[in-house]
């Protein structure tokens, strides 16, 4: 598949609210405010315990009863608590490769360097999905960090809005180092940034990567 066919195939809802139409099946990634209930969902993938991306009642409106949830090590009790209509748990820890039902997935590191509301210590990740041979990379709430800027991925779904995680600028100097061939900009312009930080992310982006504004 082309870069292109699979940027057809990508949605952001809201915040890193994300859904993927892959050949494996349908994936979404900490959905949020998801409006029908449309129970298509093969995968649900979460990246952290924060209420804006591990949301049952959202997760509940995508999952059928063969959906795979995918989450990190420490929230396994808190998902078999409250997700307990999903078809299979599956947990992960930073810097993991696996695949889940035909999904090949990479685990990366998520954290604050410096500020306390995603530590290292928490276990948290962002993911990347190679799907047709393209490594899609979405990162989670996440500073620019020594783990991500080893990333190697085609599409970067990068947060931009500052406050819990990079802003702007330090997201497209991300994007500038590890060179992917689209950058979409993410988790702005509702709990916190606004579409002036997307014009600052692209602005700052090398022109040779094409940034992609889903939100």
């Amino acid at each position: 598949m082309e870069i292109q066919n699979m940027l057809e195939n990508i949605r952001v809802n809201t915040q890193s609210s994300i859904r993927i139409e892959a050949p494996e099946g349908i994936v979404y990634l900490d959905p949020l405010e998801i409006g029908d209930a449309a129970h298509d969902a093969d995968f649900v993938l979460i990246t952290h315990d924060h209420h804006d991306h591990f949301s049952p009642s959202d997760i509940r409106k995508v999952a059928g009863a063969e959906t795979v949830l995918v989450i990190p090590q420490k929230m396994e009790k808190q998902a078999q608590e409250q997700c307990g209509f999903v078809g299979s748990i599956v947990t992960v820890r930073p810097g993991e490769a696996l695949t889940v039902k035909g999904l090949a997935l990479e685990t990366v590191p998520a954290y604050n360097n410096i500020k306390h509301f995603h530590p290292q210590s928490a276990g948290w990740v962002g993911y990347i999905l190679i799907i047709d041979g393209i490594r899609i990379y979405a990162a989670g709430d996440t500073d620019a960090t020594k783990d991500n800027r080893r990333v190697r991925c085609d599409i970067a779904m990068v947060p931009i809005g500052g406050t819990y995680t990079m802003n702007a600028k330090a997201a497209a100097e991300l994007v500038n180092e590890i060179r992917p061939g689209v950058a979409i900009p993410i988790h702005y312009g509702s709990i916190v940034g606004s579409p002036a930080d997307a014009e600052t992310f692209t602005a700052l982006i090398d022109p040779e990567i094409r940034v992609e504004r889903k939100l």
